[in-house]
């Protein structure tokens, strides 16, 4: 696995089909995110941001292949595998996008009487679970379950917005944590461990599907 991972990631890098998403993410952040804000709620908005940048970033990285190169690649490793490792490829990117843009909101915001150190681990978890959630959507809105390009991006937006809206979703649970802490100024904020364990259970169970019908179309 480790040799497909470092295959997909010089796809991914060689492709630069990962600018386009890390653009919008870095506007999206810049116009959020003031120095002097508050950190708690500026990593939350952070941490929202990650689902539609994650889903765009794992349907990049399971169409990064050519058709034949592709078929080479699933007949030396078989295509669960290789699917599994273009999935987590785009997770990988997501989070350490995550990790930089909540770096931001810790070294320029204002901690408003929050533990620094509680804000970074509450900010860690938030971002996990979001990224988590937004590989859900990705795996789920792309090939083999989704193969139309139209379809996969309409269904990649729609399912974003539901991951923010939808009062079961693990991120908008995690991103509401930080809101909800940000207004409280407890010096230790919870951690959205429920949140992320969600996320987890979500983002196992797209996992499992895409390679699942990835193995029986290969």
């Amino acid at each position: 696995m480790t040799a497909l991972l470092r295959y997909q990631g010089a796809l991914l890098l060689r492709s630069q089909r990962w600018l386009a998403p890390f653009a919008v993410y870095a506007v999206f952040v810049g116009i959020g995110i003031q120095p002097g804000d508050r950190t708690l709620d500026s990593l939350g908005y952070a941490a929202a941001g990650l689902v539609p940048l994650t889903a765009w970033l794992v349907r990049v990285c399971v169409t990064a292949e050519p058709p034949a190169a592709r078929a080479c690649t699933a007949a030396a490793a078989g295509p669960a595998r290789v699917h599994a490792a273009a999935l987590l490829t785009g997770l990988a990117g997501a989070l350490l996008t995550g990790v930089l843009a909540a770096a931001y909101p810790l070294l320029a915001g204002d901690p408003a009487g929050h533990a620094p150190g509680r804000a970074a681990l509450v900010g860690a978890v938030a971002v996990a679970a979001c990224a988590l959630t937004g590989a859900a959507v990705g795996a789920v809105c792309s090939r083999p379950l989704v193969p139309g390009r139209g379809f996969a991006v309409l269904g990649a937006a729609l399912g974003s917005l539901l991951a923010w809206v939808v009062s079961a979703s693990p991120a908008r649970a995690a991103v509401s944590a930080l809101i909800g802490a940000a207004r409280a100024g407890a010096p230790e904020p919870a951690l959205p461990l429920g949140a992320l364990a969600g996320a987890l259970l979500l983002a196992g169970a797209a996992g499992a599907a895409a390679c699942r019908a990835a193995t029986r179309r290969g």
